[in-house]
């Protein structure tokens, strides 16, 4: 089976980006596919080169790019959603002026038809809610 994730909360203010990222781990264990990971609203957090979690916490942003790598998975973060927290990534700060980007590798900055791309490709969607 196909599935597309879709991500709403913060790595550190919700269960529902470790949730989706156990989700997503036990799916390709077991055989399955994940077309994209779409994360949207606060869910965008995800993408943060910046957080730094205490040493007996899971890095979640970090275990996010991790299975991404292993297993060649699509990471988009809503560029509205992404705006309006300051997550940036090269081009979007050339644009807006501002002095750094901050998005971590192995995430891309796009918009609400990735998540529809998503759905129409997958057998099925699964959200991950605040």
């Amino acid at each position: 089976m196909k599935f597309a994730i879709v991500v709403h909360g913060a790595p550190y203010s919700s269960q529902s980006s470790l949730s989706a990222l156990h989700f997503a781990r036990a799916a390709l264990a077991s055989g399955h596919e994940i077309y994209r990971v779409f994360f949207y609203h606060d869910g965008v957090l995800n993408g943060t080169a910046l957080a730094a979690p205490p040493q007996d916490e899971i890095d979640i942003p970090s275990a996010w790019q991790a299975l991404a790598r292993e297993h060649t998975l699509d990471l988009v973060v809503c560029i509205a959603s992404s705006l309006r927290r300051g997550l940036l990534d090269e081009t979007e700060a050339d644009r807006y002026e501002k002095p750094a980007a901050n998005l971590a590798p192995g995430f891309v900055i796009s918009g609400l038809g990735q998540l529809i791309d998503g759905a129409l490709n997958a057998d099925r969607t699964i959200t991950f809610c605040a």
